[in-house]
Order: C-alpha cells, then structure tokens, then sequence
C-alpha cells in the first residue's frame, strides 16, 4: 500500500476487487424470504429448510425461546416453533439469527461497534415491521423487517475492511473510534448500495439502502418511508453506533401518502425501546 494514501481510497479498491469476502445473507435463511414471498407458500418446507442447516437450528430454537416470547411454554423442535409464532416469524428469526453472526471480530473495539451496529440493525428491523402493520400496510411486514435489517449492510462491509486494516501496524494506531464512525457515516450508503447491486438483490431494498439519508427522496415509497422514520427513531433513542445523530422527531413523521400520528410515534418509540432490552440480551449471547 502507498504510504499515506487515505483511508476512503482503500475501502474503495477493496470493493472494486472484490477482495474481501462478506456475505449479505445465509443461503436458507435467505432461501425461506424467497418461499414467503409465494401466497400459497407450504409451511412444511419452511420447517424442512430450517433443519437442513443444524447450527441454524439451534440458533433458531434459542432465540424462539428467549425474551421475545416469554410466558409462552419452551419449544424443542422448528416443528413447535412455526407451528406457535408462525412461518413468517420464523423465517424472520432465522433471518436474525443467520445475519448476527456476521457482526463478531476478534478486535474488541471493533467488536464493540459491530455489537452496536447489530442491535441498531435489528431494532430498526422489529420496529419496520411493528409500523407496517400498525398502519396498515401489514402487506409489506415482511418486506419491512428484511429492508430494516439491511439498511445499514455498508457499514457492516466497512467495519470488516477496517478490521483487515486493524491488523496491520500501518494502521494500528490511526484507526481511532472516532476516524471509525467518520468514516462509516461517509461511505456506507455509496458502499452498501454498491454490495447490494453486486448481490443482485431485489430494487426495494437497494432502494433502501441507497435512499435512507438523502435530504430529496421518492416519498410514494411507503417501504423506504417507513424504514427512514424506523431508523431515525433508534437513532433518536440513542440506539445505533453515533449517539450524537437525533433528528427531530416531527421531521421524520412520514411523507407522500405516508403519515404518521403522534400517537403512533409514541407507541413506535415504546415498541423500540421494548425491543432493545430483548435485542441487547440476544447479542450478548443470553
């Protein structure tokens, strides 16, 4: 590497060689969005995907009896666990469960961030489809919880890069926290939008990913409408890796055909700060 070149230009040229190997999804657990996106989808190749894959089994069986679904009795087989919350809860648990394992390095203030970024990513996704449905485009749920789970996949793809980086006494002792988060801010959705063109994923979510921060956006989106609002609330909250980044909530209250009362913005927020207790114990392991 050339002495002092900037930090962006390396990020870039990893991209551009595809040189470093980050995968956007599990293959079943992706392979299960696919089969619910059917209307007549069979709920026994739901049960049948999952148990291909046995440590996603496990995965799956741990997060189906935490916190989330307490008070209800412990489920020891996939066949107990669709059958109670459903095959679409189920394809979104082993969406989580399949994408947090993504969000781990070895390097701890690394670590720490990716932590964060994942609680953020999945609160952001539980509270995409709560708002789906309580404003009845219960239609797009699904879709809801997959764009607010990915809409940050860029930053995720940096931390990686810099982890590489981490490693090497170049970089060591430049990569402060604070030069981290600068420079997530300035080159995930360039970067994410990038990754998600090269996975070839589905326009309603590059859309997302691309669209989320821009000042200027398409606001008969309803799908990147609710993702904004969802996103900007954890934000708010302090939920997400810049606790300094609160906008007003009145100024992410929707647009176009999307709107969004007060009222409903007070139960989103208790919806997210609810999910975050949950979500918290799930990335710590518990």
């Amino acid at each position: 590497m050339q002495e002092n070149r900037p930090i962006v230009d390396y990020i870039r040229e990893k991209l551009a060689n595809d040189s470093l190997e980050v995968t956007a999804f599990h293959a079943v657990a992706f392979k299960l969005q696919q089969v619910l996106a059917a209307p007549d989808f069979n709920i026994e190749a739901v049960i049948q995907l999952i148990m291909t894959d046995s440590k996603l089994t496990s995965q799956v069986l741990r997060i189906s009896n935490s916190a989330f679904y307490s008070g209800l009795p412990k489920v020891a087989s996939i066949r107990e666990a669709t059958i109670r919350i459903g095959a679409s809860e189920m394809a979104n648990i082993a969406m989580t469960a399949s994408q947090q394992e993504l969000y781990r390095s070895a390097d701890s203030r690394i670590n720490r961030t990716m932590k964060t970024l994942w609680e953020h990513a999945l609160c952001t996704a539980i509270g995409s489809r709560w708002l789906a449905g309580k404003t009845n485009f219960a239609s797009i749920a699904q879709e809801a919880f997959l764009a607010g789970l990915l809409h940050d996949i860029g930053k995720l793809y940096i931390l990686k890069i810099l982890e590489e980086m981490s490693r090497s006494s170049e970089f060591r002792n430049v990569l402060s926290l604070e030069l981290m988060i600068e420079t997530l801010n300035i080159m995930h959705v360039a970067e994410g939008t990038l990754l998600m063109e090269r996975w070839n994923l589905p326009e309603i979510y590059i859309d997302v990913v691309r669209d989320h921060h821009l000042d200027q956006w398409r606001t008969d989106n309803t799908l990147l409408a609710i993702v904004r609002l969802v996103n900007h609330t954890c934000n708010r909250l302090g939920i997400g890796i810049d606790p300094d980044l609160k906008p007003d909530m009145p100024a992410a209250s929707g647009a176009g055909s999307f709107k969004v009362s007060a009222s409903v913005l007070g139960e989103l927020e208790a919806t997210i700060m609810e999910a975050a207790k949950t979500v918290h114990a799930i990335a710590m392991g518990v």
